[in-house]
């Protein structure tokens, strides 16, 4: 028995080392092959080249320019490798000695870690002309990597400049929410490039290589090529973009030309900035001169200012008025005052209009009408038509971060201010004024729905890749304002082309046009003053700004053209002749076929 035992023990041991060879020599060898592979192999992430942005004509309006980065390898800063690491410092910048080496240390250091095995970029951006006659200097040095490193570069500096936008470094919250700009280094910041970032960055492509414990490439693996260089093509035609930006010199304000379908073909807020200083980073200098300018040139005013829009409104609240409480032949005399409790509301004619129906009060902008017009109609009625109509939402214009205005009623001011609604403001309502603010791009499509009776989305795209952005306009108007929307029209015809029409005398368009004029105050008048000071008597940021909206031709709707001037006083006098040439322009170039 106790041999037997001994024997049983023997084999025991035998078969327990059999299975430890065999792990040893096989199993553990399968683990550590694994982990050798993972030692030797890497994978790298390949940025795209970001997708240019081209006008209808296809001219380039946001390019890329060839250039490279250096990166040095890491873990440098060691005992051992720290003389290494501050003579390839030397050698860069003994071959670019405009470049700083206090900023490359400071750049290094900030991404070297035990943990980061990938190449530090030192030097984002040296151009392609600068690097040719040096780059077989520095692949000299096993240390240096020279990568294609394109710069986003705007041609035409600060035209269209709100709506291009610009590309500029990545912060942290941008990574967050698209990983792939860790890689690339740069995303949209403003205007086109930031609404359709996603689009224009691409993806990534992957190259797998062997590497040795130096970290040098072996051998490559497999490689897939990055989706890059996705191009956009815009509506704008960026010679109407220059010739506008020359008409509005000196001015501050948006202007906005756009086809009856929404498509775009010129947009511009004032005063523009040069986007090329934004890419690299802007000089402290540059900085405040732009964040001190009255003028306000960081704000898109396209979709970001938000003014009165004074009596542009009273063609949509007109129709409204026609369409509901009154008929189309009601009418007021105005005496230039209207008593209201403790308030006197003017007509800003002295002496008054007359008689005055909806067509003349249209064209010759008589408040009497409104005001009285609104007390039978009410602000309920006034506030949902204009809300149908665009006001107090988004276009959806595909541009960022799109304000959507104010249309008071008695439940905003309640939600708002918890204050009670006041009869006089809806007569304020009624001219545009009060609590009443919209964008210039909701005054474009709210004009265009004027013109054709379909409310169009803006938009600035053509072309999305090889894809067509052509978005359908929305049917809003009841049947009844359908069938009245002529009376409308007509009354536009008259405000720019018969003698009292308030924007007659200011055009010279050889386009027969149809529009409205509005002038926004931004200060109030006192009840106690008789008689108003003139705009040209007011100090400049007294003065009101001045619209006018328009579409042409008058039968055959084509164009809507929509100009503000900030602090311009009356629409007709300061937009009129901007807005005639502009007309003249487009029917020169043939994208007014019919006069």
């Amino acid at each position: 028995m106790r041999v037997k035992f001994i024997v049983f023990l023997f084999v025991s041991i035998a078969l327990a080392l059999l299975v430890r060879v065999y792990y040893l020599a096989i199993e553990s060898n399968r683990y550590y092959e694994k982990l050798s592979l993972n030692n030797t192999i890497k994978t790298e992430y390949v940025a795209p080249v970001r997708g240019e942005i081209l006008d209808t004509k296809k001219k380039p309006i946001a390019v890329n320019k060839l250039g490279f980065k250096i990166q040095l390898r890491p873990h440098l800063l060691s005992k051992k490798h720290i003389k290494e690491f501050y003579s390839e410092i030397e050698s860069v910048a003994k071959l670019f000695p405009y470049l700083d080496k206090k900023k490359m240390i400071k750049k290094y250091k900030r991404k070297n870690s035990f943990y980061n095995h990938n190449y530090i970029d030192i030097v984002d951006f040296i151009p392609y002309k600068e690097m040719m006659p040096k780059y077989s200097k520095l692949l000299l040095h096993d240390n240096l990597k020279i990568i294609p490193a394109p710069k986003r570069y705007y041609p035409f500096g600060d035209i269209a400049s709100h709506v291009i936008g610009y590309v500029s470094k990545a912060n942290k919250k941008d990574i967050q929410n698209d990983p792939l700009l860790e890689l690339i280094g740069y995303a949209g910041k403003n205007g086109i490039e930031k609404y359709y970032n996603r689009y224009l960055e691409g993806d990534a492509g992957k190259r797998v290589v062997q590497v040795n414990a130096n970290n040098q490439i072996i051998k490559e693996l497999s490689y897939i090529p990055p989706k890059e260089n996705k191009k956009l093509i815009l509506n704008i035609d960026i010679e109407l973009q220059k010739y506008i930006s020359k008409l509005f010199k000196g001015k501050a304000g948006a202007i906005i030309v756009m086809r009856t379908d929404g498509s775009i073909l010129a947009a511009s807020s004032f005063p523009e900035y040069n986007l090329n200083t934004f890419v690299t980073g802007i000089s402290q200098k540059e900085w405040i001169k732009l964040t001190t300018n009255l003028d306000n040139p960081f704000t898109n005013k396209l979709v970001n200012g938000l003014y009165p829009p004074g009596s542009t409104i009273k063609t949509g609240l007109g129709l409204i008025y026609i369409t509901t409480k009154l008929y189309p032949s009601w009418s007021v005399n105005c005496t230039a005052k209207m008593p209201l409790g403790k308030r006197v509301f003017r007509c800003w004619k002295h002496g008054g209009h007359g008689k005055t129906n909806i067509t003349k009060a249209i064209r010759e902008s008589c408040d009497d009408y409104f005001y009285k017009g609104s007390l039978q109609v009410g602000i309920n009625i006034m506030s949902e038509g204009l809300k149908r109509m665009g006001l107090g939402k988004k276009t959806g214009v595909d541009l960022p971060n799109e304000f959507i205005g104010t249309v008071p009623s008695r439940e905003w001011k309640m939600r708002k201010y918890r204050q009670p609604w006041y009869m006089g403001e809806t007569v304020n309502t009624s001219i545009g004024q009060g609590y009443m603010l919209v964008t210039p791009m909701q005054m474009a499509t709210f004009t265009a729905l004027m013109a054709t009776g379909k409310l169009p989305v803006p938009h600035f795209a053509k072309l999305i890749g090889d894809k067509p952005y052509n978005p359908k306009p929305k049917d809003v108007l009841t049947p009844k304002e359908k069938r009245y929307l002529p009376i409308i029209q007509k009354a536009m015809m008259e405000v720019c082309n018969y003698p009292k029409g308030t924007a007659t005398h200011f055009l010279h368009s050889k386009v027969k046009i149809a529009g409205k004029t509005g002038t926004a105050q931004v200060i109030g008048i006192k009840q106690d003053i008789k008689k108003r000071k003139l705009e040209h008597e007011l100090s400049y940021y007294s003065r009101s700004h001045a619209w006018l909206t328009t579409y042409g031709p008058y039968r055959h709707p084509q164009v809507i053209v929509t100009a503000l001037v900030e602090h311009g006083g009356h629409g007709g006098h300061a937009a009129g002749a901007i807005v005639s040439d502009i007309y003249n322009w487009l029917l020169a170039h043939k994208y007014i076929t019919k006069r």
